[in-house]
């Protein structure tokens, strides 16, 4: 019997899984969902988390800010803290909010927010301040689209149709396991991925759902330079193209499936459209380039022998092509995302059962999920009265270039100038690029503001931090599409210190504003629980099925939904009618080529799927490519003060890995600490070697909290490992400015300087 069936456990849920919590002794007990066959480990980060010394305990204002008042300011990051009570701190805040509306217009402020905050539909971090700051101020700058799908996000509708379909509506797990014979999965299918979903789920099945189809003889082939990126339970076949070659790994499949006549020219006919002007690009005849698999291999390191034998080895087999976010987390990363599709085609695959094309398949655990058949409403947003946007990856380009133009998806549009951002629930200095330059760019604005419940960078940066209740802190309904259990999340601790939860710091500003009653409607949060409920409650009511009232629902502690059929959504309608349920694509069709994005002129996006060669790539100043891909002991950034993220660490310092040739070739060894480095920044971090990678990549995962520091030399370093101090701020293309986080150069060396301590996890100099 363990420590917590003795305790009295009440249920939450979790971007990271479905669980229950208790207390025992002082300490916080938690407990996977007993339904779920592979829980996430990640729920183990709260019982540290919960009472941290991390933890924001009290509203603060940053000195020069109250005492100089609003303005762009050098002291950002590193001043000190005032510690003020709510009311002050809020008479203050609304205040500034007023000043900055009457005087520059709501198309000032931005409303960041942009994260992960919680798995709870009414607590959301991201709803919440968009719905304040269109209800009270009159809107704001937003951003769209995703550090993770930054590049697929804007490029998919021109080639298939909305991200979501090609992504959550297609192939499910079911599919595979029962008729898929070849997973051509580039970039992988990592468990740490696919174990995590906005919302949660209560089951993850994709270790045993990639055990299944194995065993049935489903051949799994992972295209990725990290064998680390699909599970052993998958008996799977591993190929290490150098990092940001797969599109031309790709272009030599399909140049050799035409070129021996394998490729299904019916479905081509029927299906499809632009074929000739990709042809005469894939044969050579427009620029006098065959793409064969021997030009291929030269490019992506792969033999020319094995490249043809895997493309004839797909021809006539129940193919499924999946391309993983990481790929297009690069410079021209619509590129792969657009071929994937094409290569599915090609085959002739795409929307039969178990075949075809699933973006970003095992990468989210909403992938691959059967959609429910009753929805879960959404805290609404109200009306933003601005139209300006950026794409989400461009805010140190906005906040340094105001006025300035840039390009994006067909159009010419201009950054705005931003005079105060507002914050809550994410954190930049996880997800953004160049983090010298990213609080550089904070530094231009007149106010900052965060909702936060720790000290992140994002927070030590600002001017009005406000400690905001976590999860286990609140109560709310756990619920998302793609999973069959509602969950109701009750309150397993009071609010840590003076937090409060997001809603009231948000009711609060709006009375002192004048504008309560638009923004709460009168309602408290438990009022907000059973009228967001009531949407599901009517959807079961139309199905004729069991609908309890919220009450119900609540001391029920769950509640299971039914589901839709496993039909294939989108994709299969179109396969199997063409004509009757045409894709949204300018032809109806798969768009092989698009006038579309051909007319925009883009010489780093063109209108058909192309080989691109990086602008930065290995050479003799840093001869190594760094991946900077997710963590396994958390959730990007979150909780990374956490027991379970903290173990993972060595001498307190991220673990990168090498492969044990580099290593040696710079006299490095196991545990050593590296200082790895390039001309955007330098970190700290534990080496690991390992033979499982390429010898051309090193491996950093992001998620550390930003921790600068100086070496003796006086050069300024993240002590902490946050890889993003190494990442360059740049666009995928001017076609989606997307996040090109995931790949950078570097050199790597041992470190025999002394250790400058960790203070990510202190909070910062305050009275």
């Amino acid at each position: 019997m363990s420590s917590t069936d003795t305790i009295p456990m009440l249920p939450h849920t979790s971007h990271w899984g479905a669980f229950s919590a208790g207390w025992k002794d002082g300490r916080l007990q938690v407990r996977p969902h007993p339904n779920d066959p592979d829980p996430n480990p990640l729920i183990e980060n709260f019982p540290e988390a919960i009472h941290h010394r991390a933890r924001v305990t009290t509203p603060m204002l940053r000195r020069g800010w109250l005492e100089n008042g609003p303005g762009p300011d050098l002291r950002r990051g590193v001043d000190e803290f005032v510690a003020v009570g709510w009311d002050e701190v809020l008479d203050l805040l609304a205040k500034e909010l007023e000043r900055v509306r009457d005087a520059h217009g709501p198309g000032s402020i931005f409303g960041g927010s942009y994260g992960w905050s919680s798995a709870g539909r009414f607590h959301h971090a991201q709803s919440q301040v968009h719905r304040f700051l269109n209800t009270t101020v009159g809107g704001y700058v937003r951003s769209v689209n995703s550090y993770s799908a930054g590049a697929s996000g804007p490029l998919m509708p021109h080639i298939l149709g909305a991200l979501d379909d090609v992504s959550r509506r297609n192939v499910t797990w079911e599919q595979i396991v029962e008729h898929t014979d070849v997973v051509l999965a580039f970039g992988g299918m990592a468990l740490k991925n696919s174990r995590v979903a906005s919302g949660g789920v209560s089951r993850h099945v994709e270790r045993e759902s990639m055990q299944a189809a194995a065993r049935r003889g489903c051949r799994f082939i992972s295209i990725s330079p990290l064998k680390s990126d699909m599970p052993s339970e998958a008996a799977f076949e591993w190929l290490a193209p150098t990092p940001g070659t797969d599109t031309a790994l790709m272009l030599g499949l399909v140049h050799r499936l035409v070129s021996e006549g394998l490729h299904d020219r019916s479905f081509i006919d029927t299906c499809c459209d632009g074929w000739e002007i990709f042809e005469n690009y894939l044969m050579g005849r427009s620029d006098g380039v065959p793409k064969s698999c021997a030009w291929a291999a030269s490019i992506c390191g792969i033999a020319e022998t094995a490249l043809i034998e895997l493309a004839r080895s797909l021809a006539g087999k129940r193919t499924l092509v999946v391309i993983a976010h990481s790929l297009q987390r690069s410079e021209h990363g619509e590129q792969p995302v657009w071929m994937g599709a094409v290569l599915a085609a090609v085959l002739g695959q795409l929307g039969l059962p178990g075949g075809g094309y699933n973006y970003a398949l095992g990468t989210l655990a909403h992938y691959g999920k059967r959609n429910n058949a009753v929805s879960v409403a959404a805290l609404p947003q109200g009306t933003n009265g601005v139209e300006d946007f950026i794409p989400v990856a461009r805010i140190s380009d906005m906040l340094l270039n105001p006025g300035q133009p840039y390009d994006y998806n067909g159009q010419r549009r201009i950054y705005p100038h931003i005079r105060l951002a507002y914050w809550a629930g994410g954190n930049p200095f996880h997800h953004h690029q160049d983090l010298k330059q990213l609080a550089a760019a904070f530094r231009t604005l007149d106010t900052f503001v965060v909702h936060e419940i720790a000290w992140t960078a994002t927070a030590r940066h600002a001017d009005i931090v406000l400690p905001c209740t976590m999860t286990l802190e609140r109560e709310d309904i756990g619920a998302t599409p793609t999973d069959p259990l509602f969950v109701a999340m009750h309150r397993i601790a009071e609010p840590h210190g003076l937090a409060r939860d997001d809603y009231d710091i948000f009711c609060d500003l709006a009375r002192r504003i004048g504008t309560w009653d638009a923004f709460s409607e009168g309602r408290d949060t438990r009022q907000w629980l059973a009228h967001l409920y009531e949407r599901t409650r009517k959807g079961l009511l139309d199905l004729g099925l069991e609908a309890p009232d919220f009450e119900t629902f609540w001391k029920r502690e769950e509640m299971r939904v039914p589901q839709k059929d496993d039909d294939g959504g989108m994709l299969r309608a179109f396969r199997v009618n063409p004509t009757r349920s045409p894709l949204p694509t300018p032809s109806g069709k798969v768009q092989i080529s698009s006038a579309v994005i051909a007319g925009f002129g883009y010489a780093d996006c063109p209108g058909h799927p192309a080989w691109l060669p990086p602008t930065f790539k290995p050479d003799a100043q840093h001869p190594l490519w760094l991946i900077a891909n997710q963590p396994h002991s958390k959730l990007h950034s979150q909780l990374d003060f956490g027991g379970h993220s903290r173990s993972t660490k060595r001498q307190d310092r991220e673990v990168c890995t090498m492969h044990p040739a580099a290593a040696r070739a710079r006299g490095i060894r196991e545990g050593d600490i590296v200082r790895i480095f390039n001309e955007v920044g330098a970190c700290l971090a534990s080496a690991t070697l390992s033979q499982d990678m390429l010898e051309s990549v090193v491996q950093l995962p992001t998620g550390a909290w930003y921790d600068p520091a100086y070496d003796a030399l006086g050069r300024p370093m993240c002590a902490h490992g946050n890889p993003n101090v190494l990442t360059r701020d740049i666009g995928t293309s001017s076609l989606a400015q997307g996040c090109a986080g995931q790949l950078s150069t570097v050199q790597v060396e041992r470190y025999n300087g002394a250790l400058p301590a960790i203070r990510a996890f202190e909070p910062p100099p305050a009275r």
